[in-house]
């Protein structure tokens, strides 16, 4: 077991750009089965569904691209607010940790020197050589995406067939049902996703459309998405509206946004998500946190999110092998 979550550690970016890619693929089956209905080889459908894909992924990130620009235009004409709004705070941890040293600190009769440590400023080129070879391997990772998508989508009856063949005829029929429940789960696990996250952007684009803030509609779909991340959610959904309403949101549209997406994340991940996502999966809520904090700690942000579908997969399995029924009864609700 330490050996298997060793390699696991090792092969995460392998394995993370492997497991997004079938997700990808499990989004653009039924376009590709749709076509398949309609006389088109499954390879020209395949072909024809990853170039969608990409020239969504282009068309949505010079979107948001040109969108930051704008907003990062703007923001200087906020710079006195930002300020003000830093200064005032500044101010008030100033009287705070004078308050607090005059309580805490000893009564001394002379003022002992302070030390003063001179760092060197980190210069733009050290940075982007530290974060080179990381960012490196991800757009190396990202390239793959497409032609495994594609890959995947071509193969899918030769790889499902094969996988079955793995096994000693005597199991092949439990592994081709496994196979089966599996792919069912990823599909409604997506297919929920997706659902709660339309109805959270919804909601937020409202909100942000009725205090004034700049660019809702895209701001909206950022936040309402990004809220489905779990824990981490409520952050990341936190800030694009509170940094798009620098200087033009009083304080009360502060606190209704802050009710808005806080109250969105909470009813999501208490309500939404076990009613839509948790009746498909059949995971207890202490299985899918421990699964969450194994993977983040694995993986990172990306374990985030795959630990949901990860953990739904090995139930299943559990569920059709003798030994290993116990514990999926105890991953199970």
């Amino acid at each position: 077991m330490i050996a298997a979550i060793g390699l696991i550690y090792l092969l995460k970016l392998v394995l993370v750009t492997t497991f997004a890619s079938l997700l990808l693929a499990f989004v653009l089956e039924p376009l590709v089965s749709g076509l398949a209905r309609l006389r088109v080889p499954r390879a020209a459908g395949a072909l024809f569904a990853v170039i969608l894909m990409v020239g969504l992924a282009v068309g949505l990130t010079s979107f948001f691209y040109g969108r930051a620009v704008d907003f990062a235009t703007q923001l200087p004409k906020y710079s006195g607010k930002i300020r003000s709004t830093l200064e005032e705070l500044r101010q008030q941890t100033s009287r705070i940790e004078e308050s607090t040293r005059s309580v805490i600190a000893s009564p001394r009769v002379g003022k002992a020197p302070l030390a003063v440590e001179v760092q060197e400023a980190p210069a733009l080129s050290r940075v982007i050589s530290a974060g080179s070879g990381t960012l490196g391997e991800v757009l190396l990772a990202i390239t793959f995406v497409p032609f495994l998508v594609y890959f995947m989508l071509t193969c899918k009856d030769h790889a499902h067939s094969a996988t079955v063949r793995l096994f000693p005829k005597e199991h092949r029929l439990v592994a081709h049902r496994t196979v089966g429940r599996i792919s069912a789960m990823i599909r409604s696990f997506i297919a929920a996703n997706v659902v709660v996250g339309l109805v959270n952007s919804l909601v937020s684009v409202i909100v942000f459309w009725l205090l004034g803030i700049p660019y809702f509609y895209f701001l909206g779909v950022i936040s309402g998405f990004a809220s489905l991340v779990p824990y981490l959610g409520v952050f990341l959904a936190v800030l694009p509206p509170l940094a798009g309403g620098v200087g033009l949101v009083n304080k009360s549209g502060v606190v209704i946004v802050l009710l808005t997406v806080i109250g969105l994340h909470v009813l999501t991940m208490n309500v939404l998500y076990p009613k839509i996502v948790g009746k498909r999966l059949r995971l207890n809520p202490l299985a899918i946190t421990l699964s969450l904090l194994f993977w983040a700690w694995i993986w990172g942000a990306m374990g985030l999110i795959l630990a949901v579908p990860l953990v739904a997969a090995t139930k299943i399995i559990c569920d059709y092998i003798d030994p290993l029924r116990g514990l999926g009864a105890w991953l199970g609700d």
